[in-house]
């Protein structure tokens, strides 16, 4: 089988989708791809994860979590891609920030062969701009958009600040996010 995937990632309940296709090795494990995930995403790796695999949470490990659950969750930094997904149109689901609940959804598209220029994860491409950290999840998110798009708002000036000056929903720039990727292993 070869050992690389190609993943979309979208983050569900959006008007319209924003989401990420990259490659990644499947020897990986889930923690590696959740920091992957926060590099294309732009998210800033401020808060909880997990991922659900064929009924299995894989997360890092949180034995009184567990214990309060009544639940045994899959050490993120031990269980590698491979060993849970088998087949191509494989789907799971990625949450991060339990608060502001941004739920992903993850298919993956097919596996390829490794080709040996190439240094993976690599994104290939994406649509629209992350939601900010701590924007109050979808309903908070789609809020602040109308904020500062209409100057009626007299909270605008103070959002546009806490968003350190702009924040262009439109904006995805494949390249920069590349580069991110590629000080990773570094």
């Amino acid at each position: 089988m070869p050992d690389i995937l190609q993943i979309k990632i979208t983050l569900q309940r959006t008007a319209s989708p924003i989401w990420r296709r990259i490659l990644v090795e499947n020897t990986r494990t889930f923690l590696e791809l959740h920091h992957i995930i926060q590099v294309v995403m732009g998210w800033q790796n401020s808060h909880l994860f997990q991922f659900i695999v064929n009924g299995h949470k894989i997360t890092e490990p949180d034995e009184d979590l567990d214990l309060e659950l009544g639940e045994k969750s899959v050490d993120a930094s031990k269980a590698r891609l491979g060993d849970f997904i088998k087949g191509e149109k494989v789907t799971f689901e990625y949450e991060y920030d339990f608060g502001d609940g941004w739920m992903h959804q993850i298919v993956v598209e097919k596996f390829l062969p490794r080709e040996k220029k190439t240094k993976y994860p690599i994104c290939l491409d994406g649509r629209l701009n992350c939601p900010p950290e701590d924007c109050g999840g979808i309903g908070g998110f789609y809020g602040m958009l109308e904020i500062i798009g209409s100057k009626g708002y007299p909270e605008r000036k103070e959002m546009l600040q806490w968003l350190g000056g702009k924040y262009d929903a439109e904006h995805f720039d494949k390249d920069i996010v590349n580069i991110e990727l590629a000080a990773i292993d570094q």
